[in-house]
């Protein structure tokens, strides 16, 4: 344990163990809804160095992690060999930018990997997710704030925005609730949702509800009025 702790907070290995608090303690705020995992997106342009793909988070904590745990292999390592002086500063050196390159390359493995994965495959529309029924995340939603879990038609889960009509009638949305997508707000990027009475069992894929205006266009199509705009 001695070897290990000395590692951890030695040079190289303290570099990659700072950077490794400061990722825990970002993905502990992305958890509780302080932050989103895409934050730094706009910020970074991870193409330039081969990453992109991926939020920066994700690529940032991958590379993080795997140069930590070369960083910490290597320090125990050296420190076995008994290395001093002038030896011991180059191995130390080498061995910081070596584990810089091993989490580079872990990081682009898994990048390159779930690109191949996904070939083909698109991200949803925003309107096809309209009527949709997801969980609602820690925070829970008000008016300017929220993300949902939703299930795509492909069994894909993504994170969506959404907001709560603070001049409705109905129960606010709390962490873990059911909600339902009712429209998607084109400026703000965000769905409008409302609670839903359909309790979601883990590991079994949410409902799709019928879009509110689908018995309108039902109606019309049969030769009924229906006074609605937005099924014209």
């Amino acid at each position: 344990m001695g070897e290990l702790s000395g590692a951890v907070v030695g040079f190289p290995g303290v570099v990659f163990t700072s950077a490794l608090a400061v990722v825990v303690c970002f993905w502990l705020l992305v958890a509780v809804g302080v932050t989103r995992a895409d934050s730094f997106d706009e910020d970074a342009d991870l193409d330039v160095v081969g990453l992109g793909g991926v939020p920066v988070s994700v690529a940032a904590s991958l590379f993080t992690l795997g140069g930590w745990v070369t960083g910490v292999a290597g320090s125990v390592a050296m420190t076995r060999a008994g290395l001093t002086g002038m030896a011991h500063a180059a191995v130390d050196l080498g061995l910081l930018l070596a584990s810089a390159g091993v989490g580079w390359g872990v990081t682009r493995v898994l990048v390159r990997a779930r690109a191949r994965r996904s070939a083909g495959t698109s991200d949803p529309s925003p309107h096809d997710l309209v009527g949709s029924v997801g969980r609602v995340r820690a925070g829970g939603v008000g008016a300017d704030s929220g993300q949902a879990e939703i299930a795509t038609r492909d069994g894909a889960v993504v994170v969506v925005d959404v907001r709560q009509d603070p001049s409705g009638t109905t129960a606010a949305l709390a962490p873990g609730s059911s909600a339902v997508l009712y429209a998607y707000d084109e400026p703000g990027a965000f769905f409008w949702a409302a609670p839903a009475a359909v309790t979601l069992t883990p590991g079994v894929r949410p409902p799709r509800l019928p879009h509110p205006h689908e018995h309108a266009r039902e109606r019309s199509s049969a030769g009924h009025d229906w006074p609605c705009a937005d099924c014209a």
